[in-house]
């Protein structure tokens, strides 16, 4: 399994504080089954995005694992407008493995009203958007039907497999199986943190998926089109969006593309 939002590097974020922390959560992931893991460190107003040290943590990291396990690295990316800005100057410092891919994430609360027109300017430059884990954010709970639009313009929508669990309560469990029925997730993600307080359950979301979804959508959300993106390829064609497209205006260009000329 392919499993690519996850924060795996010590020392950078909320995620593992040692080197010797993050193997223990490789080990885990191992165990599993998951062959290959995206390391994407925050890069918000809490914590400061450095490629740089990113890249000597995958690389000490690599060197102990000993190809056991196989990384890429990206970006768990606030949409502010100092990361935005940055993007549109060097987008490989933030998209998984220099590709087009990028995970996007919102803040709990206050999604900008004009965030069509940014996804919009995004997928103009060449980046396809992965919205992450909005079963959990209390803004698309109350309105998950916001995504409609951003799923039209190209983006991809990620769900946390212990969201699948239960884990972040009935209400994160029941949006994101709502989702799932209308064909609006793309992918399965941990979003693990650590062995103790948010370990990796791609296995077991693969067993939830299969159990209620069938074998062919387990894999395709869990296994192949993680692969391409990790690969940085197009997906294989997907299953209807339910109550996505039909008559709908395009998005308005806004203030990014202003700016940036756009």
């Amino acid at each position: 399994m392919f499993d690519i939002h996850y924060h795996l590097l010590y020392g950078v974020d909320d995620g593992p504080k040692t080197l010797e922390e993050s193997l223990a959560l490789a080990e885990a992931s191992i165990a599993e089954g998951v062959t290959h893991v995206v390391c994407t460190p925050h890069s918000n107003d809490t914590y400061r995005f450095q490629p740089e040290v990113n890249r000597e943590r995958l690389a000490a990291l690599e060197e102990r694992l000993d190809g056991r396990l196989t990384l890429g690295l990206g970006c768990d990316f606030h949409l502010s407008y100092d990361n935005i800005e940055s993007l549109y100057k060097d987008r490989s410092c933030f998209t998984i493995n220099g590709k087009q891919y990028l995970l996007v994430e919102f803040p709990d609360f206050g999604i900008a009203t004009n965030m069509a027109a940014t996804f919009y300017e995004m997928t103009a430059f060449g980046v396809v958007p992965i919205i992450t884990h909005p079963e959990r954010n209390p803004t698309l709970q109350q309105d998950p039907g916001r995504m409609s639009e951003w799923i039209r313009l190209g983006c991809l929508v990620q769900v946390t497999a212990s969201s699948l669990l239960g884990r972040f309560g009935q209400r994160a469990q029941t949006v994101s199986r709502d989702l799932l029925r209308k064909n609006w997730v793309h992918i399965i993600a941990s979003d693990a943190h650590s062995v103790e307080r948010r370990a990796p359950a791609l296995s077991k979301a693969h067993a939830a998926l299969q159990s209620e979804f069938g074998q062919q959508t387990a894999d395709r959300l869990c296994i192949e089109n993680p692969k391409a993106i990790f690969l940085g390829e197009p997906l294989a064609e997907q299953p209807e969006p339910r109550g996505v497209f039909g008559d709908v205006q395009p998005a308005k260009k806004g203030f990014f593309s202003r700016f940036f000329g756009r």
